[in-house]
């Protein structure tokens, strides 16, 4: 049965537990009970609102206090009432003088500590806020007159923000549309506001800062004390706001007082923008003539200076008042120092400005300064005033001298560059010929040009410099660099002149020297580079190749002068470096040689002019052959036998080593599968190029060659120099491991003579040292080779790798090799290099099929 339905019970004692906590609220409250809608308890406040005693209301029917039919209505329909949701309205209280207030009411729903259903009504009596709202628009009536006729723009709201009125002036400002009503279009010039703001996000944040601390300074302190005196002059805060059009606007905030309590807001604004701009001028103005850097002279007509700015107290080394009154004419001259003209000073109608250059007294002496010369206003008390605008041209003639001077030097090591090197050597041609540097070459040449004691130019070239790089790294390289022109320094005379023209490239000038003097020079050049150099913890030992020229009888052309120098410095090169070569017409016609020699190849490989020999490598241990390594031979049907060591560097230098490496690799692949279906089971080694080995997909390629071939990977093994090695080392080891992946044996060849270190050799996947033939010639005479052999021995032994001299050519050599324990040897000793057929011939015949041989067992050579 629904709780409605049964009939009303006297209401029960109220649990006196409860009477305290209706007493602590601050609202009016009363307990209704549920069944019999009688007031079961009210606090003090909810009878001094009904006026009467809190024992008056309890029993008391809460219908009968219902003022409203909206009351009555919820107190009759309570049971369809959802229990969880209270009712939150303003509604009428009917007091006991038959008077009503306002009142903001709340009813809930609650359950008493007995069980039994009831409702909590607490109510706010709205009599005070609604009186406040009545002045409130009293006073907003009273002002309507005064906003209407006022300049400035003024609008009032209520302490929510809702707008009460404005004035034309705000219409105007803000281009309010007409007819716009405060009540209904608040909202609407709310949003008109902010729509106008450059910054509309912080504008309601900084507003209500504002109103903040205003109604701060509006409260009374909190403890009286006669000393306290109050704050003069009205609360105001004060706002620069921006709009989106590019005004500035102010507004100054203030509090509607009533009765002693801030009931509203007036906003009044203003429209800055011309006066700031004014403002802004004269203080733009001010701050270049204070802070700009070009000197500010100002002179009335009769050229007495009325002001200066801080940078012409800088220049003229005086402050603005001992200035003040000085002639300007007494500071400046012409440019050639003749005293500088009254009309200069008095710049015409018809020609306000004049500019050029002009001399100025300094402190530091006479100072050339770029002037200009404008004439003033013809209005006020200084007219036909003379401006006048100095720049010190101290400074920028100081850098371009200093760019001179730098376009001419070498950034590394402070010595001439080449074109530095260039000027010098065109003006001692000059000098020594007595006509221009730039005279025809090798024209008319005295019969005793011999003994003319010319410019002689030498060009030095550091050999294997790269590796030094790529070993110690371009810091470490820089400090070689450095070290290497100070040493060259020391070596000069008084007048030689020392240029450093490239990366590993320097050259020296000597003012007048013949043949005998450039070569003993040389030759102390060469030995001041050979003295240790510490670098990194390293102890390094430089080698140059340096190439001599002469003038006149080389060249009196100061360019070509150093080409023929730079060609007879790669002609000594060529010999290994560590040497020099004086220029001859001979070189001329060798670099005509290179490029034949270039296309000779190119035409000899398609025509099939290459062949390969195979020269022996032999175990120490038993004198059997483990292997050969493959060399290129040449025979041109015009030129005949090239010798390797004349087109290999050509073909490096063309880049034609790429093409004739691969030829190579694909014919040593296809000799040594023939001699693997043979039975023989010999490992062949092919020497790989820097360049070819730099070369993208250099693995892939030999990964193909096998693939494509039924050669096993082990009998193939591939030579690589040891500057391959020291290059960009995650290349390198990528690289190398992708070819030991494949099964390919690794050899570094020339082993030596680099710069590689113990760490990096052991990330190598490699699997055999070669030592260079350089430390073998002198062995077993020679200590220092006989220990770096030993040395490299056990550092095979150390890596598990094995080790083979090369260049072996005596059989003492070959003891040496052994008792060292070197593992293999190659060389004249056992075998030049031989065609296939016949290091086949000079093979014992292979083993039977089937009888066991590894691809590793060594064959025997035979007697």
């Amino acid at each position: 049965m629904d709780r409605t339905d049964r009939p009303p019970l006297p209401p029960r004692a109220l649990p006196q537990a409860l009477q305290p906590l209706l007493d602590a609220l601050i609202e009016a409250a009363c307990l209704v009970d549920d069944a019999s809608l009688q007031v079961l308890a009210a606090n003090r406040s909810a009878a001094q609102l009904w006026g009467c005693s809190a024992a008056d209301l309890v029993g008391h029917s809460v219908e009968a206090l219902a003022a409203t039919p909206e009351d009555q209505l919820f107190w009759m329909q309570r049971a369809h009432w959802p229990r969880g949701t209270p009712l939150h309205s303003d509604s009428l209280v009917c007091r006991s003088d038959g008077s009503r207030r306002e009142v903001e009411r709340r009813i809930s729903a609650i359950d008493l500590p007995d069980g039994r259903p009831a409702w909590l009504v607490t109510l706010v009596d709205q009599t005070a806020r609604r009186r406040a709202e009545i002045e409130v628009e009293r006073l907003l009536g009273e002002l309507g007159a005064t906003l209407a006729g006022a300049q400035d723009a003024i609008l009032v709201t209520d302490l929510d923000g809702q707008v009460r009125c404005w004035n034309a002036a705000f219409a105007r400002l803000w281009q309010l549309p007409e007819r716009l009503d405060a009540r209904r279009d608040g909202a609407r010039i709310g949003r008109i506001v902010l729509d106008a703001l450059e910054e509309p996000s912080s504008y309601d944040v900084q507003l209500a800062r504002r109103q903040g601390e205003l109604l701060q300074r509006q409260q009374p302190p909190a403890l009286p004390d006669s000393r306290c005196e109050p704050e003069a002059g009205p609360a105001v805060a004060v706002d620069r706001l921006t709009l989106r059009d590019g005004r500035t606007l102010q507004r100054r905030l203030l509090p509607q007082v009533g009765h002693g309590q801030v009931v509203g807001w007036v906003q009044v604004w203003r429209d800055l923008t011309d006066e700031l701009l004014d403002q802004n001028r004269l203080q733009l103005a001010g701050q270049v003539f204070d802070t700009i850097q070009d000197a500010v002279l100002i002179a009335d007509r009769g050229g007495a200076i009325l002001t200066a700015n801080p940078a012409a107290e800088r220049l003229c080394g005086e402050s603005c008042a001992a200035l003040q009154g000085r002639a300007l004419g007494d500071l400046l001259r012409e440019a050639d120092g003749s005293a500088l003209p009254a009309a200069r000073l008095a710049p015409g109608l018809h020609t306000p400005r004049w500019h050029g250059e002009l001399q100025m007294h300094t402190p530091q002496g006479i100072a050339p300064v770029q002037a200009t010369l404008l004439r003033g206003s013809d209005d006020g008390p200084h007219a036909g005033a003379c401006i006048a605008v100095l720049q010190d041209q101290r400074e920028r003639r100081a850098a371009e001298r200093l760019l001179a001077e730098q376009a001419h030097t070498d950034a590394l090591t402070g010595r001439l560059n080449r074109d530095g090197l260039l000027a010098v050597l065109m003006q001692s041609l000059t000098r020594h010929a007595g006509t221009s540097g730039t005279g025809t070459p090798d024209a008319a040449v005295p019969a005793d040009a011999a003994e003319t004691r010319g410019p002689a130019l030498l060009l030095l070239g550091l050999d294997r410099f790269r590796h030094v790089n790529e070993s110690l790294g371009h810091g470490g390289g820089d400090a070689v660099l450095r070290e290497a022109a100070r040493r060259l320094a020391e070596q000069l005379r008084l007048g030689d002149c020392l240029a450093r023209l490239g990366s590993d490239q320097f050259a020296v000038l000597l003012d007048g020297a013949d043949a005998a003097t450039a070569e003993a020079v040389a030759r102390r050049l060469l030995r001041a580079l050979q003295r240790d150099l510490p670098v990194a913890g390293l102890q390094l030992s430089l080698s140059a190749s340096v190439g001599i020229a002469l003038a006149p009888q080389d060249s009196r052309d100061a360019t070509q002068l150093l080409g023929l120098a730079e060609r007879a410095m790669h002609r000594a090169k060529e010999g290994h470096g560590g040497d020099l070569r004086f220029y001859q017409p001979q070189m001329r016609v060798d670099r005509l040689d290179h490029i034949r020699l270039d296309r000779a190849m190119r035409l000899g490989l398609a025509q099939g002019d290459f062949r390969l020999a195979y020269q022996p490598q032999v175990a120490l241990a038993d004198g059997t052959v483990v292997g050969c390594e493959a060399l290129c031979r040449w025979t041109d049907p015009e030129l005949g036998a090239i010798p390797p060591d004349r087109f290999i560097p050509v073909a490096e230098e063309t880049g034609f080593i790429v093409e004739l490496g691969d030829w190579v690799l694909r014919e040593a692949v296809a000799q040594a599968e023939r001699w693997q279906a043979a039975g023989r089971s010999l490992r062949v080694s092919v020497n790989v190029s820097g360049l070819q080995f730099q070369q993208p997909g250099f693995s892939e390629r030999v990964a193909r060659l096998l693939q494509d071939s039924r050669l096993e990977p082990a009998r193939l093994e591939l030579e690589l120099t040891e500057s391959i090695l020291v290059g960009d080392v995650e290349p390198v080891l990528a690289q190398l491991h992708a070819l030991a992946a494949l099964g390919v044996q690794l050899a570094v060849d020339d082993f030596g003579t680099g710069y590689s270190s113990l760490g990096y050799l052991r990330r190598l996947p490699i699997h055999r040292l070669k030592i260079d033939r350089s430390f073998i010639q002198r062995l077993p005479d020679d200590a220092g080779d006989t220990a770096i052999t030993r040395t490299v021995v056990e550092l095979g032994r150390a890596l598990q790798l094995r080790v083979i001299a090369e260049g072996v050519e005596t059989e003492a050599q070959r003891q040496r090799l052994a008792e060292l324990g070197c593992d293999e040897y190659q060389g004249w000793l056992c075998a030049p290099a031989l065609p296939a057929d016949e290091l086949e011939a000079r093979l014992a015949p292979p083993r039977a099929e089937g009888a066991g041989r590894s691809a590793r067992d060594p064959v025997a050579l035979a007697a």
